[in-house]
């Protein structure tokens, strides 16, 4: 296995991994908590790598980590719950599966990365795959809710590309970078959750195995292996891993649920899942890391902006 492909791979366990949010959610949590859910995602998971690495930001590092955690979770969580309340079924996941377009975007912009007409058809398949594995007959559109699923989608496109811009400090490693994001984007949505959703819920055992599993598995090493990706890969190359989100979501659902999986759901996991492949053959980038000026970035990007709208769409229930 070469070594892009090693990365890849890494980097694909955290999109993978967010695809069983929706599993977890309607099994082992609470509803009508998607906020909360949230919080228990970032902070507890950020508070622990923080233990673990003893490292805290130093300078700029302050605000560039508030700066990546809000763009990442504290302000990408809020505005997708809003999305995906507004939209029914899976009109969230499709307004956020927009998200490698504004990347490519973004990159042309900040990183200097030129868009090519595959890296564009390519974004554009993967978004098809993805309606026609989320979206329902009869979806009605909510301008509020598309307005913040477009948001949501911005802003963890913006989270991804400014990963790639900024590096991450000399001497700090990705764990700590990825501590610091956490506990800030949990930081941001502390507020929200308590203010629109109130005092925390009794919490069962089980309930308590599946925010652990959400914080430590989900999110905490996931997110490293997001982020350590970012790193290695190009900005398109990662946020065209997203499909696998609800490609793992919608198989899932299939053997663990019951759910239908039909042949145009099947369909589109094909395209998806070609989209995802063919986002990864560009050159590989140099492994180089800026030294001393930056950090790095979850998503949602597009596959955690699929897996928050079917936990939304779970706690709904």
């Amino acid at each position: 296995m070469s070594r892009k492909a090693a990365v890849v791979a890494l980097t694909a366990l955290a999109p993978i991994s967010w695809g069983s949010t929706y599993f977890v959610t309607t099994e082992f949590l609470p509803p009508d908590r998607p906020l909360f859910t949230g919080l228990m995602r970032a902070l507890p998971a950020g508070l622990l790598l923080l233990a673990l690495t003893r490292t805290l930001p130093r300078g700029a590092w302050w605000g560039k980590s508030a700066v990546l955690g809000a763009l990442n979770i504290g302000a990408f969580f809020p505005l997708l719950f809003l999305a995906a309340y507004r939209l029914p079924g899976g009109v969230a996941a499709v307004v956020g599966s927009v998200g490698p377009l504004f990347v490519v975007g973004l990159a042309a912009l900040f990183l200097g990365e030129k868009p090519t007409v595959r890296t564009l058809l390519t974004a554009v398949a993967a978004a098809f795959g993805v309606s026609l594995v989320v979206l329902k007959a009869g979806a009605a559109f909510d301008l509020i809710g598309v307005g913040a699923g477009l948001l949501s989608s911005l802003s963890m496109s913006a989270g991804v590309v400014f990963t790639k811009r900024w590096g991450r400090p000399e001497g700090v490693g990705a764990l700590a970078l990825t501590g610091w994001q956490l506990t800030a984007g949990g930081l941001v949505i502390l507020p929200i959750a308590f203010l629109v959703e109130g005092a925390p819920p009794a919490l069962t055992g089980t309930n308590l195995a599946g925010y652990a599993y959400l914080a430590l598995g989900n999110t905490a090493i996931s997110y490293f292996l997001w982020f350590r990706g970012i790193e290695r890969l190009s900005a398109s190359s990662a946020t065209l891993l997203g499909p696998l989100s609800p490609i793992t979501a919608a198989v899932i659902g299939w053997a663990a649920l019951g759910q239908a999986l039909g042949p145009v759901q099947i369909l589109g996991m094909v395209i998806a899942f070609g989209a995802t492949l063919a986002g990864q053959l560009a050159p590989a980038k140099p492994d180089a890391r800026p030294a001393a000026v930056g950090s790095f970035s979850s998503a949602e990007r597009n596959g955690q902006e699929v897996s928050m709208d079917l936990e939304v769409s779970a706690v709904r229930r």
